[in-house]
């Protein structure tokens, strides 16, 4: 009887029902908490794929805002998001309630290269241990003070005459830029800067850049939302993959030289007292692979987020020369041409320091700031936002809801079952950076956002290192730096688009929002 229906059925019908139970094993373990924010239309099995795979997830996420309002969710893949926007809600989430959204969530990428720990993808206690040390080993060797000032003003005096050796002919500044605000984080952590015609540490620039934008690209976002699929395919994500081991390898190196010739009276850089402190009885966490995350993530974040910010403010100066002419005019008030420029010039600069902070505003390079990982059930504008989805449909649905969740993840060889999976949060700043509600002209380039009666004038709804207990613990040296090297090369140089050539301002989505590349005439003043 069986073999007669088994020879009745059809390969097509087969397939159908295999189909329809797909589909509704896939319902059922995307149900919600009645009370949880409310979504966009997902499609089957991979959720709102368009929303991580779009060119600008900015302009996608202000047309969910539009039709949801201002905390949304998304499901992608076996992810399931919260969109948080606006200025309170934003200042809900990451201060009021920033204990609840602290974590990092665990991303393919990320934990194969880092493995939880560093100062990015780390966690809990560990993650506040690091950041502390890291904290005050960079104020010991000079962050806030003038020792790291004059690190910063020689590494200007370099990169003006790389500039000047252009002779005012068209060129692109990415790689130089870099290599200038990379070496202030590497005086720091390998104790030595960088010459720009070391070709390894070049090379060493260009795999960084390289993949900052692959991060954007499709086949990584792919491997995001499914790991276990898409790793077997070729595609920019093992480009990234490979690219993070040859950068490991690199900080491994720097580490092996330390040890070689480590005093432990005597501190250099931030390398030795990291190792210092590997040697002390109650340093059990502070071990090689934490050494060698947290000096990626400080060698990485302190070179990319603020270098991209200077590649925007040269292209908007270009685009904007009365801008340009006004910014020049109050350096040769104020500093001449016969001394650098220092950071307590600063308090008397209020429209160059406006400058910098539209250039920051309107550029945006972190559009949805670091996501976090929800570490307790919380509630948030009136909507519940759970610790596990799985475990708060499964108070309403039964034991049944955790069978067909491992169900659909062995078929779809997704994330495996587990009752720690949380609620990513994603704050997101354009909501903030471009509300027509804070911003008089928000969509223009307008450095009067920041002066008020002739002064500059702070504004809360600036958020560029995001805000919080996980905003950015570079923020100190990056606005060091933007002022630094801004003033010093529009002090030297006025920067202007090359012959016959028009400048816009089209960006790559990567990491981070950058200008598409470009050359530049850096003109002798």
């Amino acid at each position: 009887m069986l073999r007669f229906l088994w020879d009745s059925v059809s390969l097509q019908m087969l397939f159908v029902f295999l189909f329809v139970f797909l589909l509704v094993a896939d319902y059922m373990k995307r149900r919600k908490p009645k009370d949880f924010p409310p979504s966009p239309f997902a499609l089957p099995f991979l959720g709102n794929v368009q929303f991580m795979i779009a060119k600008d997830p900015v302009a996608v996420a202000q047309k969910f805002i539009e039709k949801h309002g201002d905390i949304f969710s998304m499901q992608v893949g076996s992810m399931s998001f919260v969109v948080v926007n606006g200025l309170p809600l934003i200042k809900e989430a990451l201060v009021t309630q920033g204990e609840n959204f602290m974590d990092r969530p665990e991303f393919p990428a990320n934990t194969e290269l880092f493995n939880k720990y560093g100062l990015v993808s780390s966690n809990g206690h560990l993650w506040k241990q690091q950041r502390r040390f890291t904290l005050t080993t960079l104020r010991n060797f000079g962050l806030g003070k003038r020792s790291l000032e004059e690190r910063i003003q020689e590494e200007c005096r370099f990169l003006t005459d790389a500039f000047r050796d252009e002779q005012g002919n068209p060129f692109n500044p990415h790689l130089k830029i870099n290599n200038a605000v990379s070496n202030i984080i590497c005086s720091v952590t390998f104790g030595n800067r960088f010459e720009y015609h070391d070709e390894d540490f070049q090379s060493l620039l260009r795999m960084m850049d390289e993949t900052v934008t692959l991060q954007g690209k499709i086949m990584s976002q792919l491997y995001t939302i499914f790991p276990s699929v898409i790793k077997y395919f070729p595609g920019s994500h093992q480009t990234i993959l490979k690219n993070g081991r040859l950068m490991k390898r690199f900080v491994c190196e720097k580490i092996s030289k330390h040890k070689e010739d480590l005093n432990p009276s005597e501190s250099r850089d931030f390398i030795d007292s990291y190792l210092q402190e590997m040697a002390k009885p109650d340093g059990r966490e502070f071990h090689e692979e934490n050494l060698i995350e947290c000096t990626l993530d400080l060698f990485f974040a302190g070179t990319e987020t603020t270098s991209t910010t200077i590649r925007w403010a040269l292209l908007f100066m270009a685009i904007y020369p009365e801008i340009q002419a006004r910014v020049q005019a109050e350096i040769d008030a104020v500093i001449g041409q016969c001394r650098q420029p220092a950071l307590e010039d600063r308090n008397n600069m209020p429209y160059t320091n406006a400058v910098i902070h539209e250039v920051q505003r309107k550029s945006n390079i972190i559009p949805l700031n670091v996501p976090r990982q929800t570490v307790k059930d919380t509630v948030l504008a009136g909507f519940r936002v759970p610790k596990s989805i799985l475990r708060e449909t499964g108070k309403k649905h039964g034991h049944a809801v955790g069978v067909e969740y491992m169900l659909v993840a062995d078929l779809t060889m997704d994330a495996p079952y587990s009752d720690q999976e949380g609620t990513v949060m994603i704050a997101n700043i354009s909501s903030v950076m471009f509300d027509k509600k804070e911003w008089e002209t928000p969509h223009s380039f307008n450095p009067q956002h920041f002066l008020k009666d002739g002064q500059f004038w702070k504004r809360e709804a600036f958020m560029p290192f995001s805000i919080g207990k996980r905003a950015c613990l570079g923020e100190l040296l990056a606005r060091a730096e933007l002022f630094l090297f801004f003033t010093a090369l529009l002090q030297k140089f006025t920067f202007q688009a090359p012959p016959d050539t028009i400048l816009d301002l089209k960006f790559t989505m990567g990491i981070t929002l950058a200008p598409r590349p470009y050359k530049i005439c850096a003109v002798p003043r």
